[in-house]
C-alpha cells in the first residue's frame, strides 16, 4: 500500500508522492473549489491554528452563521404550540427542516419520523426508556440489551435504566461481533415475541473503525446474533460520529433507531440532536412521562391521558429548541453549497487521514524503533472500513509511552488542538490499550477519573491522542501535525533545532550577576506593616508581619524530609554540603499571570504573600486570562504602594493606571468567577480599568479582585496538613507560595544552551529561566531537583509544609520579557525529568509551599 513508499525517520512524506503510490485514487478537496479560498473565507478564525478535533466538535462556516441571523433577524418565530401568525411559521418551518433530514439519510416520513432531542445523548436513554422491554419470568428469560463494548458511554449508560427492570445487559466484543456464527432464521421468532435490543457504532468514536452496516439486516434477520437466545432483534445504530463525514441511506440500511448530534456535523447549533425512529417499530414503543406540546388530552383530577397521534408529537415533551433547528436548514445549505455533499465529504477527509496514517507509521527512530503507537483495527485502506480518526500514543526511543497530557500540553504551544484520554469510550480504550478491568479499578483507587491529566501510572498508559479531520480541514493542516511529531521526538536524533513559533531573544545574565543576587530573609520587626496584613486566622496564632531581604547576616533555610539515602547523608546535602541554603529572591505576582513585581520585605496575609494573586484578568464572558491564551499578560507590570493604597500597572505605550487594593465599601458589585475549578467571589475594578485593558489587549477584558470576605481553602495533595489548621487561597491554582531552586534551573539551562551543529549557542540567561517559572520564594545551596523530596522548609523561625511538585505547565515556554514562546524550554525539561510519581506529571522545578507557622 502507499505506506511502503513513505521515509524512515524526520522527512516529511509529500503528498504528491504519497498519491502517486496510492493503488487507489484518492479526491482531495472539492472539484474547482479551492479549498484554501474556503478557508480563508468561511474560516477565517483558524488562521494560525491547527483544529484537529473534529470528532468532538466541527467547526461551522461563517455563511451557515451569517444566513441564520439574517433569517432570525427577518422574520418572526413564535412558540409552536401556538396557532398565531408568527407561531405557524415556526411550525411549517420545522416541518421542513424534518424532510430535509430525512431527505439527507435518503429516506422519507413514510418509513421514518424525526424526533427531537437535547443531543444524541438524550436520544439513547430515550431508546432506553420507551423500548418494549420484557422482564424475566416464570416462562420467559426476558429481554436482552447487548451493545458492542467499542460503544460510547452513553450507549453504555442504557444499561442502568435496563437494570432497573431487571432487563439482562450483555456486552459484546467486536472480535466475537466478527465471529458469530450464522444459525440461520431458528433463533428469530415470529412477531409479538421477546423483543431483544443490540446497539453498535457506525464508526468508532476512539479508533474511526467503521462497522459493517450490513449487521442492522443480519441481526434483523436473525442471521447473526450478539446473543443465541429466541426472540426478535432490533438495532440501534449509534450514527453521531458515522454522520459527521459520510453519506448513510437508511432506505438500504434501515435501522430501528439512529441517534444523531447535529453540532457533529455542521459545528452549531449544539445542545441539539435527534432520534430517527423506523415507523414499523414505534407503535411499540412505550412511554411514561407526558411533558407539554404532548397530549391530545388529559385531566388534572384523575389519571387520564390521551398522547397526540404523531410519533414526534408523542415523544418531543415541551416546546423544542425551535431556533436551533431552523438552524439547521442554513446548515444543509452551506455544506451542500460548500462541498458538493457528503460523499465528497468522506473521500476528503479519508484522504487525510490516509495520508497522516501513513506518514506517522512510518517515523523512525534511528535504532528503527517506531515514534508512535497506533491504535486502529484497520491499515486505513479504504473509507468503507475506517473513518478520518487517527488514536495512537507517542513512545519514546526505548518504546515507553510518553503521557497523553506532555503531548497535550506540547501540541498547545504549537497551536494545535487535539484530544486526549479514552474519549468517553473505556471499553475500546482497554481493548486497544491493554487496560484490565482490574487496571480501571485501581486507577480510580489511586485518583484518576476520566477527563483528568493522569496520563500514567506505573509507567502504564491511561489513555492516548486522538486527532480527527472534518471537511475543512486541509493537508497544511495533517503537515503542521507531522512536523510537530516529528520536532518533538526527532529533534535529539538529526541534531536540527526545534522549530520555533516565535522564540524572543533575552539578555544574557553573567555567571557572577548569578551568584550575587539578593539574600531574602524573614524579619520580625514590630514595626513593619502589621495593620496591611489580615491575620491568619486558623493557620497560626502567632503570624509573622513581614519577609525581609534586608539582613546582613540572614537565618538559613533548612529543608526537612522523611527518608534520605545513606548516600545523600554521607554527602551531607542538607548540611551546607554545597554551600548555605538561603532566599535569593522574592516575587509576588498581584495580577494572576501578569508581571512579577519583585520585593526585598513584604507582609504575610493569611494567603500567602499580601496581596500576592489577588486580582486577574477577565474577557469578555467573565473567563480567567492566562499567559496559555493571552502571553501579553507578562507585560503588564503591577507596583504595590502599601503606603498610598494603590496598585499602579504600566505597560508600554500605555499611560499608568492607578487601582485601589481594597473594595471601596458596599459600592462593590460581587460577581462569581472560576480558578482551578473553584468558584470564587470578586468584586469589578471598574470601568476605567477595563477600558485600559481593552485597549492594551485589542478586546474586551476586565480586571477582577477576589472579595475580601472570601475564603476559599487548599487541597492538599501531600501530606495531611496539621490538625486544626487550614489553608487559604488567593487566585493562586493550588498552594499559598511556589519555590524553585536555582540549582535545578542552572541544569535545565545547561541542556539548553548546549551548542548546536553550526557552533552556535541559544541564550538562556538564569534570569530569564527563572522568570518563566513564576515562583514566589527562589532558594540556593542545594542539588538539582533536591526540594522533590522536601517535606518541609524553615526560614528563621517561619514554617512551611511542601505539598509536592507542581504539575509541567507549557507557559514555560513564554519569555516573561517579550511575551513570545519559545517551545525548548517545555520540550527539554519533559526529556530530562523522568516520572516518579505516579500520580503527578513531573515538576518543572517549583514546589506548592504552605504556611504552618
Amino acid at each position: 500500500m502507499a505506506g511502503e513508499a513513505a521515509p524512515r525517520g524526520a522527512e516529511l512524506l509529500g503528498f504528491a508522492r504519497f498519491r502517486e503510490s496510492s493503488k487507489q485514487p484518492l479526491a482531495y478537496g472539492y472539484g474547482p473549489r479551492s479549498l484554501r479560498e474556503l478557508r480563508q473565507r468561511e474560516f477565517s478564525r483558524l488562521a494560525g491554528t491547527v483544529y484537529l478535533d473534529h470528532a468532538g466538535a466541527t467547526l461551522f462556516p461563517q455563511s451557515q452563521l451569517t444566513r441564520f441571523t439574517n433569517d432570525l433577524m427577518e422574520n418572526v418565530y413564535g412558540n409552536p404550540h401556538s396557532q398565531n401568525i408568527s407561531s405557524r411559521l415556526t411550525h411549517d418551518t420545522v416541518e421542513h427542516v424534518r424532510y430535509r433530514i430525512l431527505a439527507h439519510f435518503h429516506t422519507s416520513p413514510e418509513d421514518y419520523s424525526v424526533i427531537f432531542t437535547a443531543g444524541s445523548t438524550a436520544a439513547l436513554k430515550l431508546v432506553a426508556e420507551a423500548f418494549p422491554w420484557v422482564s424475566p419470568g416464570p416462562e420467559s428469560s426476558g429481554s436482552h440489551f447487548c451493545y458492542l463494548t467499542d460503544s460510547h458511554t452513553s450507549v453504555v449508560g442504557m444499561r442502568k435504566v435496563t437494570m432497573a427492570m431487571n432487563v439482562t445487559s450483555v456486552p459484546v466484543r467486536p472480535e466475537d461481533m466478527w465471529s458469530a456464527e450464522t444459525q440461520g432464521t431458528a433463533a428469530r421468532d415470529p412477531d409479538g415475541q421477546l423483543p431483544h435490543l443490540f446497539c453498535y457504532p457506525a464508526q468508532s468514536n476512539f479508533s474511526g473503525t467503521r462497522y459493517p452496516l450490513s449487521w442492522i439486516g443480519e441481526v434483523k434477520a436473525g442471521r447473526r446474533c450478539p446473543v443465541n437466545v429466541p426472540g426478535k432483534w432490533f438495532v440501534l445504530l449509534d450514527a453521531a460520529s458515522y454522520v459527521s463525514t459520510s453519506p448513510l441511506d437508511l432506505s438500504v440500511h434501515q435501522a430501528d433507531f439512529v441517534p444523531l448530534s447535529f453540532y457533529k456535523i455542521f459545528g452549531f447549533p449544539t445542545g441539539l440532536g435527534a432520534l430517527l425512529v423506523n415507523n414499523r417499530v414505534a407503535p411499540l414503543l412505550r412511554k411514561t412521562y407526558f411533558g407539554g406540546g404532548t397530549a391530545a388530552a388529559y385531566l388534572a383530577g384523575e389519571d387520564f391521558y390521551i398522547p397526540r397521534h404523531s410519533v414526534a408529537e408523542r415523544f418531543e415533551d415541551g416546546t423544542i429548541s425551535f431556533l436551533d433547528v431552523i438552524a439547521l436548514k442554513h446548515g444543509f445549505d452551506a455544506l451542500e453549497l460548500l462541498t458538493g455533499g457528503m460523499e465528497n465529504i468522506k473521500q476528503h477527509t479519508f484522504t487525510l487521514a490516509q495520508y497522516t496514517y501513513t506518514a506517522l507509521s512510518a517515523l523512525r527512530y534511528p535504532s528503527g524503533a517506531p515514534v508512535v503507537r497506533i491504535y486502529s483495527d484497520s491499515e486505513f485502506s479504504s473509507p468503507e472500513v475506517q473513518g478520518p480518526v487517527i488514536n495512537f500514543n507517542v513512545l519514546d526511543p526505548s518504546g515507553n509511552i510518553i503521557g497523553y497530557s506532555q503531548v497535550d500540553k506540547m501540541a498547545n504551544l504549537y497551536n494545535i488542538h487535539l484530544r486526549t484520554g479514552c474519549f468517553c469510550n473505556t471499553g475500546a480504550c482497554q481493548r486497544h490499550l491493554g487496560i484490565s478491568d482490574e487496571m480501571v479499578k485501581k486507577h480510580l483507587q489511586a485518583g484518576h477519573v476520566c477527563g483528568d491529566n493522569v496520563d500514567l501510572i506505573d509507567g502504564q498508559p491511561t489513555g492516548s491522542v486522538r486527532i480527527s479531520f472534518g471537511y475543512m480541514s486541509t493537508l497544511e493542516d495533517a503537515q503542521a501535525f507531522l512536523r510537530f511529531i516529528i520536532a518533538m521526538q526527532l529533534r535529539g536524533s538529526d541534531g536540527q533545532p526545534l522549530p520555533q513559533t516565535a522564540a524572543g531573544e533575552a539578555g544574557a545574565l553573567s555567571e557572577s550577576e548569578a551568584q550575587d543576587a539578593v539574600l531574602a530573609t524573614t524579619d520580625r520587626c514590630s514595626s513593619s506593616p502589621q495593620k496591611e496584613a489580615p491575620t491568619a486566622s486558623g493557620v497560626c496564632n502567632d503570624l509573622p508581619s513581614t519577609v525581609d531581604a534586608g539582613g546582613s547576616h540572614p537565618p538559613p533555610l533548612m529543608a526537612t524530609r522523611t527518608q534520605q539515602t545513606p548516600l545523600e547523608k554521607a554527602a551531607g546535602v542538607l548540611d551546607g554540603g554545597l554551600g548555605p541554603h538561603v532566599i535569593t529572591n522574592l516575587y509576588l505576582y498581584p495580577i494572576k499571570s501578569c508581571a512579577a513585581f519583585e520585593v526585598t520585605k513584604w507582609p504575610l496575609g493569611n494567603q500567602g504573600l499580601l496581596y500576592d494573586r489577588s486580582w486577574m484578568v477577565v474577557n469578555h464572558n467573565g473567563v480567567c486570562l492566562s499567559q496559555k491564551q493571552e502571553p501579553r499578560l507578562c507585560l503588564i507590570q503591577p507596583f504595590i504602594d502599601l503606603q498610598q493604597k494603590i496598585m499602579v500597572i504600566r505597560a508600554k505605550g500605555m499611560e499608568p493606571i492607578e487601582v485601589p487594593l481594597e473594595e471601596e465599601g458596599e459600592q462593590a458589585q460581587i460577581c462569581q468567577s472560576k480558578v482551578c475549578a473553584d468558584r470564587v467571589n470578586t468584586y469589578n475594578c471598574g470601568e476605567k480599568i477595563s477600558s485600559w485593558l481593552s485597549r492594551f489587549f485589542g478586546r474586551p477584558c476586565q480586571l477582577i479582585k477576589q472579595s475580601s470576605d472570601f475564603q476559599r481553602s487548599a487541597k492538599r495533595r501531600g501530606q495531611d496538613q496539621p490538625v486544626g489548621t487550614t489553608a487559604f487561597l488567593s487566585l493562586v491554582n493550588e498552594a499559598q507560595y511556589l519555590l524553585i531552586n536555582r540549582s535545578s534551573v542552572l541544569e535545565l539551562q545547561q541542556q539548553l544552551n548546549a551548542s548546536d551543529e553550526h557552533g552556535k549557542e541559544e541564550l538562556f540567561p538564569m534570569k530569564d529561566l527563572i522568570s518563566r517559572f513564576r515562583a514566589n520564594i527562589i532558594t540556593n545551596g542545594t542539588r538539582a531537583f533536591e526540594e522533590e523530596k522536601w517535606d518541609g522548609v524553615s526560614i528563621g523561625s517561619l514554617r512551611f509544609q511542601v505539598s509536592g511538585p507542581c504539575h509541567r505547565c507549557q507557559m514555560i515556554c513564554i519569555d516573561q520579557q517579550t511575551g513570545q514562546r519559545n517551545q525548548n524550554v517545555f520540550q527539554k525539561l519533559s526529556e530530562s525529568r523522568e516520572r516518579k510519581n505516579a500520580m503527578l506529571s513531573r515538576p518543572v522545578g517549583r514546589s506548592q509551599v504552605y504556611f504552618t507557622g
